[in-house]
């Protein structure tokens, strides 16, 4: 199972250098950038582990990929996005956002039905690795 989330999911994995061509891009356009984390990638699990606070106030990207590498080493089996904000309409806006890890293994995804009143049937979605607790999934 391959999880596309962010603006490039269709694309092959991101190098190192085109992160950086990205994040630069984002600090050019004054967008704050924010590295995230989780190991449940549910497409509607939207609210991720802050790495650290939103990086204000950069003109280059060496501060938020030196983040990146730290939090690549914390976490090896963690789901790793890097977000920008465009604060232009006065609230928080995400104006990119790209995955720059994923866990050597992915499960993927089982799909449950339910029966509810009227024999009518619902459907819904659960990762393979929420099997297990936080910190142990995506074990190799």
């Amino acid at each position: 199972m391959y999880v596309r989330q962010g603006t490039f999911s269709h694309l092959p994995e991101l190098s190192d250098a085109e992160v950086r061509a990205q994040v630069r891009y984002a600090l050019l356009n004054n967008w704050p950038v924010s590295i995230e984390y989780t190991d449940d990638p549910h497409p509607r699990n939207v609210y991720w582990e802050m790495w650290g606070l939103p990086m204000f106030d950069l003109h280059e990207p060496d501060g938020v990929l030196a983040e990146i590498a730290a939090c690549r080493d914390a976490l090896p089996r963690h789901y790793i996005r890097v977000t920008a904000y465009d604060a232009r309409y006065g609230r928080q806006t995400t104006a990119l956002s790209f995955l720059v890890q994923r866990p050597p293994v992915e499960p993927g995804f089982r799909l449950a039905r339910t029966e509810s009143d009227d024999r009518a049937q619902r459907y819904g979605w659960a990762a393979y690795a929420t099997d297990q607790p936080p910190g142990e999934r995506y074990r190799e």
